[in-house]
């Protein structure tokens, strides 16, 4: 499916750091939309690209909340469904306040940006 986002550097983020084996598109499976599946591997992932180290604090906490269940239903769904998956976010802050509040996640820093 073509990618849904409209945001040009997200998008380019999520064809070229897993890398997507589907450029350009984002890959449904069980009825929910990831932003790639990583070329020679069953791993689905979602892209965030979030400045979330320039946020003040409340607009951080926000943010995980808002995050943090979603996140958890994607990766649930991605493991009933036979892949693996794996949240990319730009920076070490995003990552780490992430983990924070679900250490069970696989997380990687791209280093992409809005």
């Amino acid at each position: 499916m073509p990618h849904a986002g409209e945001d040009d550097p997200h998008d380019a983020c999520a064809d070229q750091f897993p890398p997507n084996r589907y450029p350009g598109n984002d890959v449904l499976v069980g009825g929910v939309r990831f932003d790639a599946l990583q070329v020679g591997v069953r791993v689905l992932w979602e892209i965030k690209t979030h400045r979330f180290d320039t946020y003040p604090d409340f607009i951080r906490r926000m943010t995980i909340q808002e995050q943090v269940p979603l996140l958890r239903e994607e990766r649930d769904i991605a493991e009933a469904c036979g892949y693996g998956f794996v949240v990319g976010v730009s920076t070490q802050e995003h990552k780490d306040a992430l983990l924070e509040q679900e250490p069970l996640l696989n997380i990687v820093v791209t280093g992409c940006k809005r």
